[in-house]
């Protein structure tokens, strides 16, 4: 997948699990977060701006 022309660089959530399973990636580009579910390759993924990124960690972070 590619963003603008330029090739995204996927990584792993830190709390994904060792055992293969519950992966999310992400990918950050100029403009945006992208997400996908590394388990289910064939699923689009989703972008979000880096406001709404800021966002979803907090939340996330906070439960």
């Amino acid at each position: 997948m590619t963003s603008g022309g330029t090739e995204l660089d996927w990584f792993k959530s830190s709390y994904s699990g060792s055992q293969g399973d519950s992966c999310v990636e992400v990918a950050i580009a100029l403009l945006a977060v992208h997400v996908r579910d590394s388990k289910d390759l064939t699923r689009p993924a989703f972008a979000v701006d880096r406001d709404g990124w800021d966002d979803f960690v907090r939340f996330a972070s906070a439960s």
